[in-house]
């Protein structure tokens, strides 16, 4: 006589649900891991990318005969720590505010009543000067007659300069009639700086560079430019009006580009 073992129907059934409540828990579980590791990743990602928004890799421009790039740094953070060196400096900080300040805020001066003179630059335009450390040119600017100027800078200056990165202005675009630098050496980016000014200067607004092409920069500088050819090519919406010397503090030519009316 055969005999079969059996398990009662009821404990049958509670095995059964038993293993589908442990199947439920165990997939509960992986779901919120990998909930949990996905939020951290964007947190992460978020924190990254709002202290010093480094610019895309495309927007690096490669060194070339005419335009090198000094050094490369560990990361963004790193190159605003060395330029922050120069802009902090207290015996920079006080030259720039005593002996230099008339002498520059004068030099400037007849820089923007010349543009006026050529209407390129009126009592009514916009105005920003890019780099103004203690701001001689927008002190320049509203002494000429332009009141609506600002200038940017790592390190705050009010009333005149306000805190800004010049590979990341912060302004809507459109916003400036005029735009004004003279520290195109520091430029880590040279495609990401030019790229922010021709996207907040307006249509056939005028920007007007300061360099230096004869005379190398200083420790600080980020870069060295040998002619205006890089120049021109990374004014992609704009067009090349006027290339001249000048005798600028360490600066020798000037360069002014006005941005096309895109239709």
């Amino acid at each position: 006589m055969k005999i079969e073992k059996t398990i009662p129907s009821k404990l049958k059934y509670l095995l059964i649900i038993f293993f589908l409540l442990f199947l439920l828990v165990s997939l509960q579980n992986r779901r919120s891991r990998s909930s949990i590791a996905t939020i951290v990743t964007v947190k992460t990602i978020t924190i990254t990318t709002t202290n010093h928004p480094s610019p895309p890799p495309s927007s690096v421009a490669a060194s070339s005969d005419d335009l090198k790039i000094r050094r490369r740094y560990a990361n963004y953070d790193a190159y605003i720590k060395r330029q922050l060196k120069k802009t902090m400096n207290p015996k920079l900080r006080k030259v720039w505010t005593t002996r230099d300040w008339d002498r520059k805020v004068k030099f400037f001066s007849s820089i923007f009543n010349e543009l006026k003179r050529e209407n390129l630059l009126s009592n009514s335009s916009k105005c920003l000067s890019i780099g103004a450390r203690v701001g001689q040119e927008v002190e320049a600017l509203r002494r000429v007659g332009v009141a609506d100027a600002i200038g940017i800078d790592l390190v705050p200056f009010p009333p005149l300069v306000i805190k800004g990165d010049f590979h990341n202005q912060p302004f809507y675009n459109d916003t400036f009639d005029f735009e004004f630098s003279n520290v195109f050496d520091h430029v880590l980016y040279p495609e990401k700086f030019v790229a922010e000014i021709e996207r907040t200067l307006k249509p056939n607004g005028v920007c007007i560079l300061h360099v230096a092409l004869s005379i190398r920069g200083d420790k600080y500088s980020a870069n060295d430019l040998f002619s205006i050819k890089p120049l021109t090519k990374l004014f992609r919406r704009s067009e090349l009006l006027r290339v001249r010397k000048v005798d600028g503090f360490g600066l020798d030519t000037e360069v002014l580009f006005r941005k096309k009316n895109m239709i």
